[in-house]
Protein backbone atom coordinates (compact mmCIF):
# COMPACT_ATOMS: atom_id res chain seq x y z
CA UNK A 1 0.00 0.00 0.00
CA UNK A 2 1.48 3.30 -1.12
CA UNK A 3 2.35 6.23 1.42
CA UNK A 4 2.88 9.55 1.38
CA UNK A 5 6.65 10.87 1.18
CA UNK A 6 7.82 12.29 4.87
CA UNK A 7 8.81 15.35 3.21
CA UNK A 8 7.12 17.65 0.84
CA UNK A 9 8.98 17.48 -2.72
CA UNK A 10 9.35 20.45 -4.81
CA UNK A 11 11.38 20.85 -8.07
CA UNK A 12 14.76 18.11 -7.47
CA UNK A 13 15.24 16.78 -4.24
CA UNK A 14 18.90 15.75 -3.61
CA UNK A 15 18.63 12.20 -1.98
CA UNK A 16 20.68 9.24 -0.85
CA UNK A 17 19.37 6.19 -1.37
CA UNK A 18 20.28 2.95 -0.47
CA UNK A 19 19.97 -0.47 -2.63
CA UNK A 20 20.53 -3.98 -1.83
CA UNK A 21 23.37 -5.28 -3.52
CA UNK A 22 23.99 -8.96 -4.15
CA UNK A 23 26.46 -8.57 -1.65
CA UNK A 24 23.66 -8.05 1.43
CA UNK A 25 25.37 -5.22 1.70
CA UNK A 26 23.41 -1.38 1.39
CA UNK A 27 25.01 0.92 -1.55
CA UNK A 28 24.79 4.06 -0.56
CA UNK A 29 24.48 6.51 -3.73
CA UNK A 30 22.91 10.78 -4.50
CA UNK A 31 19.34 10.36 -6.21
CA UNK A 32 17.76 13.64 -6.85
CA UNK A 33 14.29 12.97 -6.90
CA UNK A 34 11.98 14.37 -9.09
CA UNK A 35 8.58 15.98 -7.62
CA UNK A 36 5.39 13.87 -8.52
CA UNK A 37 3.86 14.99 -12.00
CA UNK A 38 0.39 15.08 -12.91
CA UNK A 39 0.41 11.13 -12.19
CA UNK A 40 1.57 11.31 -8.82
CA UNK A 41 4.54 9.51 -9.28
CA UNK A 42 8.44 10.64 -8.19
CA UNK A 43 10.68 9.95 -10.39
CA UNK A 44 14.54 9.75 -10.23
CA UNK A 45 17.17 9.11 -13.36
CA UNK A 46 19.87 6.66 -13.39
CA UNK A 47 23.51 7.72 -15.51
CA UNK A 48 25.41 4.37 -16.72
CA UNK A 49 25.13 0.95 -15.52
CA UNK A 50 25.61 1.82 -11.65
CA UNK A 51 25.11 -0.11 -8.57
CA UNK A 52 21.79 2.08 -7.94
CA UNK A 53 20.89 0.78 -11.80
CA UNK A 54 21.73 -2.74 -11.22
CA UNK A 55 19.83 -2.65 -7.76
CA UNK A 56 16.68 -0.82 -8.71
CA UNK A 57 16.25 -3.13 -11.89
CA UNK A 58 17.16 -6.64 -9.24
CA UNK A 59 15.22 -5.55 -5.98
CA UNK A 60 12.75 -3.20 -7.41
CA UNK A 61 13.22 -1.43 -4.68
CA UNK A 62 15.09 1.51 -2.21
CA UNK A 63 15.21 3.40 0.66
CA UNK A 64 15.19 6.99 0.02
CA UNK A 65 16.62 9.32 2.51
CA UNK A 66 16.45 13.06 3.12
CA UNK A 67 20.04 14.50 5.27
CA UNK A 68 21.46 17.22 5.30
CA UNK A 69 25.02 15.59 6.14
CA UNK A 70 26.99 17.45 3.52
CA UNK A 71 29.59 14.36 4.32
CA UNK A 72 27.20 11.68 3.60
CA UNK A 73 25.95 13.15 0.27
CA UNK A 74 29.09 13.73 -0.99
CA UNK A 75 30.52 10.09 -0.40
CA UNK A 76 27.23 8.82 -1.87
CA UNK A 77 27.88 10.83 -4.89
CA UNK A 78 31.25 9.96 -5.24
CA UNK A 79 32.70 6.94 -3.67
CA UNK A 80 31.61 3.08 -3.04
CA UNK A 81 30.08 3.00 0.38
CA UNK A 82 28.65 0.30 1.21
CA UNK A 83 26.65 -0.55 4.62
CA UNK A 84 25.20 -3.07 7.31
CA UNK A 85 21.92 -1.26 7.83
CA UNK A 86 19.36 0.13 4.97
CA UNK A 87 18.78 3.28 6.89
CA UNK A 88 21.92 6.02 8.00
CA UNK A 89 22.23 7.70 10.79
CA UNK A 90 22.04 11.37 9.22
CA UNK A 91 18.89 10.55 7.67
CA UNK A 92 16.04 12.81 8.96
CA UNK A 93 13.67 11.09 7.47
CA UNK A 94 13.41 8.40 4.99
CA UNK A 95 10.67 6.21 2.71
CA UNK A 96 11.57 2.68 1.29
CA UNK A 97 10.08 2.71 -2.42
CA UNK A 98 9.67 0.80 -4.95
CA UNK A 99 10.75 1.62 -8.24
CA UNK A 100 9.79 0.77 -11.80
CA UNK A 101 11.52 1.33 -14.88
CA UNK A 102 9.65 3.63 -17.14
CA UNK A 103 11.61 5.12 -19.71
CA UNK A 104 15.00 4.87 -20.90
CA UNK A 105 17.73 6.14 -23.37
CA UNK A 106 21.15 7.50 -24.09
CA UNK A 107 22.63 10.96 -24.24
CA UNK A 108 26.35 11.28 -25.17
CA UNK A 109 26.66 7.97 -25.30
CA UNK A 110 25.81 7.60 -21.28
CA UNK A 111 22.64 5.26 -20.86
CA UNK A 112 20.41 6.53 -18.80
CA UNK A 113 17.43 5.16 -16.79
CA UNK A 114 13.86 6.92 -15.78
CA UNK A 115 12.28 5.48 -12.71
CA UNK A 116 9.01 5.79 -10.84
CA UNK A 117 9.54 5.65 -7.21
CA UNK A 118 6.17 5.09 -4.75
CA UNK A 119 7.01 4.93 -1.13
CA UNK A 120 5.07 2.52 0.63
CA UNK A 121 6.91 2.60 4.02
CA UNK A 122 8.33 5.55 5.92
CA UNK A 123 10.15 7.04 9.16
CA UNK A 124 10.39 10.47 10.70
CA UNK A 125 14.10 9.90 12.47
CA UNK A 126 13.99 13.62 13.92
CA UNK A 127 12.48 16.81 13.17
CA UNK A 128 14.89 19.75 12.62
CA UNK A 129 14.54 23.55 12.48
CA UNK A 130 15.24 24.17 8.86
CA UNK A 131 18.15 26.57 8.11
CA UNK A 132 20.18 27.72 5.02
CA UNK A 133 23.38 26.64 4.27
CA UNK A 134 25.67 28.03 1.48
CA UNK A 135 29.02 25.82 1.90
CA UNK A 136 26.52 23.04 2.13
CA UNK A 137 24.78 23.76 -0.75
CA UNK A 138 28.04 24.14 -2.32
CA UNK A 139 29.08 20.76 -1.59
CA UNK A 140 25.69 19.38 -3.38
CA UNK A 141 26.66 21.68 -6.07
CA UNK A 142 29.90 20.79 -6.19
CA UNK A 143 29.41 16.24 -6.63
CA UNK A 144 27.31 17.47 -9.48
CA UNK A 145 30.55 19.48 -11.32
CA UNK A 146 32.86 16.36 -10.17
CA UNK A 147 30.86 13.42 -11.23
CA UNK A 148 30.64 15.02 -14.57
CA UNK A 149 34.35 15.75 -15.31
CA UNK A 150 35.08 12.94 -17.42
CA UNK A 151 31.65 12.91 -19.29
CA UNK A 152 31.50 14.39 -22.94
CA UNK A 153 29.41 16.79 -23.69
CA UNK A 154 30.64 18.92 -20.74
CA UNK A 155 33.65 21.26 -20.45
CA UNK A 156 35.98 20.50 -18.72
CA UNK A 157 36.96 24.18 -18.11
CA UNK A 158 34.10 25.24 -17.20
CA UNK A 159 33.36 22.35 -14.72
CA UNK A 160 37.17 23.05 -12.84
CA UNK A 161 35.83 26.91 -12.67
CA UNK A 162 32.90 25.70 -10.44
CA UNK A 163 34.92 23.40 -8.59
CA UNK A 164 37.21 26.50 -7.55
CA UNK A 165 33.96 28.68 -6.90
CA UNK A 166 32.34 26.03 -4.85
CA UNK A 167 35.24 25.23 -2.95
CA UNK A 168 36.00 28.83 -1.95
CA UNK A 169 32.43 29.10 -0.69
CA UNK A 170 32.68 25.95 1.92
CA UNK A 171 36.09 27.49 2.92
CA UNK A 172 34.54 30.83 3.82
CA UNK A 173 31.24 29.85 5.03
CA UNK A 174 31.42 26.10 5.84
CA UNK A 175 32.13 23.97 9.10
CA UNK A 176 34.03 21.01 9.97
CA UNK A 177 31.47 18.70 7.97
CA UNK A 178 31.74 21.13 4.94
CA UNK A 179 35.05 20.79 4.89
CA UNK A 180 35.58 17.34 4.80
CA UNK A 181 32.93 16.57 2.47
CA UNK A 182 34.70 19.24 0.14
CA UNK A 183 37.71 16.81 0.70
CA UNK A 184 35.81 13.78 -0.41
CA UNK A 185 35.30 15.54 -3.55
CA UNK A 186 38.91 16.22 -4.04
CA UNK A 187 39.84 12.43 -3.47
CA UNK A 188 37.46 10.98 -5.16
CA UNK A 189 37.40 12.91 -8.57
CA UNK A 190 39.79 13.63 -11.53
CA UNK A 191 39.98 17.73 -10.27
CA UNK A 192 43.26 19.28 -9.42
CA UNK A 193 42.04 21.64 -6.74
Amino acid sequence: MAEAWPVPLEGITETVVTTLGPNDRWNVAALGLHAPDGDGLATARTWGRTRTWRNFGERGEGYVQFTTDPLDFAEAALTVREEAEPVLSSADAWARATVERIEDGEDGGTQWVEWALEPVETGIERETVPTLDRATGAVVEATVAASRLGVSGYDRADLERRLEYFADVVDRCGGECDRAAMAVVREHSSWDG
